[in-house]
């Protein structure tokens, strides 16, 4: 769209390389990764002629491409073909460029080995799961509590956070400082409608930030603090890292997020810092309903060649608190996301609300309480509608609601049925059905052209949703996939494409831009604005542009989202992008400023570059070229020069494709005109000229709708660390306070058991006393010490236990120890009476050391019944004469003097050498034997085949 007082503008599109985050470059390929340079050739020649009137040639695609390109369902056709705005001669004039990043390339898991982790992450507004990737494939794994999903609940304390599991044992109890449900507040300011909207649901405060956001304020280490939504998804997704990192026995950087498909950019990026607050590498945020197409469609062994018809496939994601829709076209190692409507407002617990607000009524009636009154109740009732809700969905019968203790010590009962359920939530609905319209509308499909109908997420396990689900497509819906753990299936499968610790299977993807996203610019005109939509509704994403503009000077282009209405989020702003250093030419003329915008792999949009082209002009010709070259056709009549430019990026491969589809045009009345393919002018006569350009890199200054500053965030991170630390430290001060507890207990029950035995009554009766005051301690004022404490304690009580466990311990010990000194002494008398009756097998050792050896021996079993006598007149309460470790030691001496000499080898007979050679020498090689010759062969055969195998590839 433009103004009809706007600057000229001429668009053509060609492809680019999609740069990845992690600084690998892709060659560039179709949108579609199907047809990688196939026009390369007839389109490098292809240039466009404006006349006088404002009209324009189409330039010839070839075929194959227009016929893979025409299947591109939901794409604007205005941002495929090449389009020029007609407006005021001798204005500043700008030109775009499309520029669409290459398709991913995506396979299934086959690791190669290495180090990476391969992590994906459902970021969810109630629960968390976490998918790995394995040499057996996708597994979903499981936290400390031995349960795949983590609730997304975070707790803070006088001394410590919990989070997970431990935290959401804490809501009711710690209600003011346990945070849950904060999801919808990234990116958002605290008067945001919405903000407003959840603060009523909350049971904990929101504050205003210093910077106008969201924040959450309790107590924590005794005082009121202040945290950012991003702090708190850092803590969640910190607890997760910890989890896969304990799974995966390596430390865990890399991962792949997911997100609703409707986050706009301010809550993009607010993830994307939550992620860095965590200690992770988010190599992509995966839109949900992308995620799960993915896992869907990456094992399909069946689906449709690349030259057949697609396999459209729905995929309906109901969770906890948004509805989410999209549809899908797979073919044979391809994923494209044709359209996604959503409901960012109804979710399960909107069905729970509906039961909460009834039961409320009743017991306000029945029992005379006011529950939303009180928050703890009001949190108990929510868990017990949330249990029924999932009761009602297997059971139509009537089902029981009671709570204990509810309110004022009063139980509460009640019940509820099915059909009652469905008809309190019927509004709720009567909201499935409109996306599903929605997204059939605008991929342009009708109910027949559906293959199948995916469904996941908690809420969709309610009957009356499968029911309208049902009732809209006409055909049965399919719960092939794991409603709870596709997402983090789908996002895990996504980082393994991205690793190069994974080999996987050939598959693209491509996803879609949510909202369509407007560029605003001042101008020379009388209103002095400007402004072109960029990217369309249900643009192919990742994608880049490249735009050129005619100026004198620096210039700010705005970003916005074009129809606000379609945006649930209040500021249609996504930031303003400064063009520096931009200073007209040196014969005066406006300089042309290349500006590249992108949504990247994260669906964020950015202004990546600028670049201005400096002429150098040949044989005093004024027209000038992109990057390189650059053809000016000049019309018969008038000097109006009008391009279709070809701008390379740095490392892409050198290639263009010309657009098939109708063109637009706009003419300075603003009115659009489409031009059949009959009226191209022939530009076979024309005359090309040549001219030389240079290209300088122009600096950005760029201020994004609420981004977080890098002070602010480096803040946060250091925020993080400390309190990771501080937990550490509590869980090392209560492992010292539990290895107290724990001693006391344990050797109070050996007391009376197995120390019995080796203690005295008064030792017993001191040593309880003694046990029993440190009990006591521990529970009064032991009962927040520092850790060194606890430690000195321990140490205290193992000076009176030391003793008894170890006399304890020589007992049980001793026996053996003395059993194995004994049989080797028998075993080298008996070596020594052999030698005496001259048995043949010990005529070769030495007398003198055979008299020794005899000696030793002698000493050591003098020893040894010196020692067993002496401690024979102990009692068991005392401690022993000899240890065990002596015993041993013993034993070890007596093999080191003796063995040498008892098990000397006998001598060879050179007799018998000389027999084995002349065998040798007439018959060969003997067995176990390798001759001369022989040892080369082996030994070049040993070198060809080092790696047997040799299959396996690292990346």
């Amino acid at each position: 769209m433009m103004k009809t007082n706007m600057e000229n503008m001429e668009q053509t599109t060609h492809k680019e390389p999609h740069e990845q985050d992690r600084g690998r470059q892709e060659a560039a390929d179709d949108i579609e990764g199907g047809t990688h340079g196939k026009v390369e050739q007839k389109q490098q020649g292809l240039r466009e002629q404006v006349n006088d009137e404002g009209q324009r040639g189409q330039p010839e695609a070839d075929n194959d491409h227009e016929e893979e390109q025409g299947t591109h369902n939901g794409v604007d056709k205005e941002e495929q073909g090449s389009q020029t705005w007609s407006g005021n001669p001798g204005s500043n004039s700008s030109e775009a460029d499309a520029v669409p990043s290459s398709a991913i390339s995506v396979p299934a898991p086959r690791p190669l080995g290495g180090g990476m982790s391969v992590v994906g992450i459902d970021l969810g507004f109630l629960n968390c799961y976490i998918a790995v990737a394995r040499s057996g494939g996708i597994e979903t794994i499981a936290n400390e509590y031995s349960d795949r999903c983590t609730p997304a609940c975070i707790s803070l304390g006088s001394r410590t956070r919990a989070i997970g599991n431990a935290a959401k044992s804490q809501i009711v109890t710690n209600v003011r400082n346990t945070i849950h449900g904060f999801k919808k507040l990234h990116g958002r300011s605290f008067d945001d409608p919405i903000v407003q909207t959840e603060r009523i649901r909350l049971p904990y405060e929101l504050q205003k930030m210093p910077n106008g956001s969201a924040g959450v304020k309790v107590r924590y280490l005794e005082e009121e603090r202040p945290f950012a939504i991003e702090q708190v998804t850092g803590m969640l997704l910190a607890k997760l890292k910890e989890t896969s990192e304990n799974a995966l026995k390596k430390p865990v950087a890399d991962c792949v997020i997911s997100i609703p498909s409707f986050f706009t950019d301010a809550e993009r990026r607010s993830v994307m810092a939550a992620a860095q607050v965590a200690g992770l590498n988010c190599l992509r945020l995966m839109n949900e309903t992308t995620a799960v197409a993915l896992a869907y469609g990456i094992y399909k062994q069946d689906l449709p060649s690349l030259d057949e018809k697609p396999r459209n496939v729905v995929f309906i994601d109901m969770g906890h608190s948004a509805y989410q829709v999209s549809v899908c076209a797979f073919n044979k190692g391809k994923l494209k996301v044709l359209a996604t409507t959503f409901d960012p407002y109804l979710g399960g617990r909107n069905f729970d609300e509906a039961l909460v607000d009834y039961f409320c009524d009743e017991f306000k009636t029945k029992y005379k309480i006011n529950v939303k009154e009180n928050s703890r109740a009001l949190l108990r009732l929510y868990q017990e509608c949330e249990k029924l809700k999932k009761l009602m969905s297997a059971n139509a019968s009537d089902l029981p609601l009671n709570i204990e203790c509810f309110m004022n010590d009063l139980d509460v009962s009640s019940k509820m049925n099915r059909s009652q359920f469905e008809q309190l939530c019927a509004s709720l609905l009567a909201r499935v059905e409109p996306p599903l319209q929605g997204v059939m509308e605008q991929a342009n499909l009708q109910r027949e052209d559906i293959n199948s109908i995916e469904i996941v997420g908690g809420a969709t396990r309610i009957p009356a949703v499968k029911e309208q689900i049902t009732k809209f497509f006409l055909k049965d819906i399919s719960t092939t996939l794991n409603a709870d753990e596709a997402v983090a299936r789908g996002c895990a499968l996504q980082c393994a494409i991205l690793s190069p610790a994974f080999k996987v299977r050939e598959f693209s993807i491509t996803d879609i831009v949510p909202y369509s996203i407007t560029l605003r610019w001042k101008t020379c005109f009388e209103d002095g604005t400007g402004e072109c939509e960029v990217f369309c509704k249900n643009h192919p994403a990742p994608f880049s542009k490249v735009i050129t503009f005619h100026k004198k000077e620096p210039f700010e282009l705005e970003a916005f989202y074009t129809n606000l209405h379609e945006v649930p989020y209040p500021d249609p702003r996504i930031g303003s992008f400064t063009i520096q250093n931009v200073y007209p030419q040196s014969d005066g003329d406006s300089s042309k400023v290349k500006v590249k915008v992108r949504v990247n792999i994260h669906g964020i949009f950015s202004v990546a570059s600028a670049s201005v082209i400096e002429k150098q002009n040949l044989e005093g010709d004024h027209s000038d070229a992109p990057m390189e070259t650059e053809a000016s056709f000049k019309n018969e009549n008038k000097d109006d020069v009008d391009k279709m430019q070809v701008d390379q990026e740095e490392g892409s491969h050198q290639k263009c494709h010309a657009e098939h589809t109708p063109e637009e045009e706009i003419d300075h009345t603003g009115a659009k005109t489409k031009l059949a393919p009959s009226d191209k002018p022939d530009r076979s006569n024309q005359n090309i000229k040549k001219a030389k350009v240079k290209s300088i890199d122009l600096p950005i200054q760029s201020s994004l709708c609420r981004q977080l500053g890098q002070d602010l965030l480096n803040s946060y991170i250091e925020n993080e660390g400390k309190m990771i630390m501080q937990d550490k430290l509590e869980k090392e001060r209560n492992d010292a306070k539990n290895a107290v507890e724990e001693y006391v207990y344990d050797f109070r029950d050996k007391l009376g058991t197995v120390y019995e035995k080796f203690i005295t009554p008064e030792d017993v009766n001191k040593l309880s006393a003694i046990l029993e005051d440190t009990e006591n301690w521990l529970y009064e004022e032991g009962e927040d010490q520092p850790k060194q404490v606890y430690v000195d304690k321990l140490q205290e009580l193992k000076k009176y236990g030391q003793p008894i466990q170890m006399r304890y311990m020589e007992h049980e010990e001793r026996p053996k120890a003395l059993n194995d000194l004994g049989k080797k002494i028998q075993l080298v008398m008996k070596v020594i009476e052999a030698y005496r009756n001259k048995d043949e097998r010990y005529d070769h050792l030495d007398p003198a050391e055979v008299d020794k050896v005899e000696k030793y021996i002698s000493d050591a079993m003098s020893w040894l019944n010196s020692k067993m006598n002496a401690q024979n007149k102990l009692s068991l309460t005392q401690d022993p004469v000899v240890k065990v470790s002596e015993i041993v030691a013993k034993s070890k001496e007596l093999d080191n003097f003796c063995n040498p000499i008892i098990y000397k080898p006998k001598p060879k007979v050179e007799v018998a050498e000389d027999k084995a050679k002349a065998n040798s020498e007439h018959n060969g090689p003997m067995d176990g034997q390798s001759g001369t010759d022989t040892k080369p062969e082996a030994t070049k055969d040993s070198t060809q085949h080092p790696k047997s195998s040799g299959d396996m590839e690292v990346d």
